[in-house]
């Protein structure tokens, strides 16, 4: 099989002068670079619109796109706003708390610039045309205009004609915040053009876009809203039980994620159409998606709504094949990958990823202890996608800092590296592998601490921040990454089948 390598990072942390990364020139300079090292792929985290927390695993959509990702140079060059005038933001990490105000405002710039001439403006017919084909668009709109009026508050709290999508007052809602609807239409396709004309140039540098598809809906989400006959909510719409994960070796209390499990019922009485229809939409913005917490389709954990910890929750089984097959027959070949790292896994998740020929995932930093099947030379078989850490983990350089002795003296021993060459000896180690797929984050290429650590489960304010700095793909960095692609066979070829 192909073998493919791929470098991890969020569009977010893309370097610029806006407070967050965006899809604009800078975009398309790290397609460029990626494009030139011979990695073919490029792995991003959810593209949805966040909410509380900034987490992309907690999204106001699983179809929409995340506005704040639009470039305001882009906005420029279609003539829809004029010189852009912004703050003085930090370079290294997103504040989101100053960059979404002001993004909100630049926005609206561009919507009044856009219906100030709105019946021969190029844009025009292209909208049109791109608020036909998105059917999820109209209760995503409303959805956020509603949020907007109740100042943000979530669905839940808001008056209970809204709540509960009263006929007459979603009407009403309709025609008086017609104007707001529209510009959150305008916003979508702004997104949706943007990431286009990006994916158009990865295509051409030979480079694929890896997606991620988290297995829930946040609860607070236009999906529930206007879906609710497909979650475990109450009446009230409140949660009846929540996601979670059971204690394990990493949290001794389990993990809650507060997010409403699937009626999978009541999916598959309609032949799990929101589902086809979801993975539909994701595949119409990236090549190849990892779905985030593969063996939830095996067995979920399932906590009560009002738990304090995880540890009181149940196995209950999901969908399983019957998903599956049916996304098979409606898509063909499955472009995913099984994100399969949650606690031990059963034989029957194991057989399930399998019976589909699905890549699982193996985490490099997992791979020194004693019986680890992290460590390459317990893999067997080439169907991994293998990474030195995901967003959930620390940086290599910090993992390592922070590890215990044994695993330490193990970790050298194996690479037989020095400790200040640990994050390349493991890059190497990812590359140098039977693994089909070979991927790490950027800030393990750059050899960076925990203080670049994207995320840290079940710690809240601090995640998702960091930025690269400007010019840290480098040239040195470049030839070092083509080296590695040409040494271990993995130089990107963009005609080529990835699943």
């Amino acid at each position: 099989m192909t073998r493919h390598a791929g470098i991890l990072l969020h569009p977010t942390s893309l370097a610029g002068p806006y407070g967050i990364g965006d899809l604009g020139p800078i975009a398309h300079e790290w397609v460029d670079f990626l494009g030139r090292t011979g990695c073919g792929l490029w792995q991003v985290l959810p593209l949805g619109p966040t909410g509380y927390g900034d987490s992309p695993y907690q999204s106001f959509s699983t179809f929409a796109g995340n506005p704040y990702l639009i470039s305001p140079e882009a906005l420029k060059a279609d003539r829809l706003i004029g010189n852009i005038t912004s703050p003085q933001f930090e370079e290294e990490s997103v504040d989101f708390g100053a960059v979404i105000p002001w993004k909100h405002d630049l926005l609206a710039e561009a919507y009044e610039g856009f219906t100030s001439g709105r019946s021969t403006h190029p844009l025009a017919g292209k909208f049109k045309s791109f608020k036909r084909g998105h059917l999820w668009l109209a209760d995503y709109a409303l959805f956020m205009a509603l949020k907007e009026v109740h100042r943000g508050s979530a669905w839940v709290e808001w008056p209970s004609e809204y709540r509960h999508r009263q006929p007459d007052a979603v009407g009403e809602a309709k025609r008086d915040l017609a104007d707001a609807i529209d510009r959150i239409k305008f916003e979508q396709f702004l997104f949706f053009r943007q990431w286009e004309a990006l994916r158009v140039r990865a295509r051409e540098r030979g480079v694929r876009i890896v997606g991620d598809i988290p297995i829930y809906a946040a609860h607070d989400s236009a999906d529930v809203w206007a879906s609710r006959q497909l979650f475990a909510v109450k009446r009230d719409g409140y949660p009846r039980v929540q996601a979670g994960v059971p204690p394990d070796y990493f949290t001794r209390h389990g993990q809650l994620w507060g997010n409403p499990l699937y009626r999978w019922a009541e999916h598959r009485r309609d032949g799990y159409k929101w589902w086809i229809d979801r993975v539909g939409a994701t595949l119409e913005l990236v090549d190849l998606v990892r779905l985030d917490h593969f063996r939830g389709l095996y067995d979920y954990w399932e906590v009560p709504a009002n738990a304090a910890t995880a540890e009181t929750g149940v196995w209950k089984r999901g969908p399983g094949g019957g998903l599956l097959s049916r996304l098979r027959r409606s898509i063909g070949d499955l472009p995913l990958i099984a994100e399969d790292l949650g606690g031990e896994l059963t034989p029957g998740v194991i057989r399930l990823r399998e019976r589909f020929g699905l890549p699982g995932t193996k985490v490099l930093q997992f791979a020194f202890h004693p019986g680890s099947q992290h460590a390459p030379h317990e893999y067997g078989h080439d169907n991994w996608a293998v990474y030195t850490g995901t967003h959930d983990n620390d940086t290599t350089h910090g993992w390592f800092e922070n590890a215990g002795a044994e695993e330490q003296k193990l970790a050298l021993r194996y690479l037989n590296v020095a400790r200040s060459d640990v994050p390349r000896g493991l890059i190497r180690l990812a590359w140098s592998s039977i693994a089909r797929y070979a991927l790490a984050p950027l800030q393990d290429f750059l050899g960076l601490g925990s203080e670049a650590r994207m995320n840290e489960p079940n710690v809240l304010g601090g995640n998702w921040r960091w930025r690269m700095r400007p010019g840290a793909a480098s040239a040195d960095l470049e030839v070092w990454i083509r080296e590695l692609n040409e040494t271990y066979n993995r130089l990107g070829k963009g005609s080529e089948p990835l699943p």
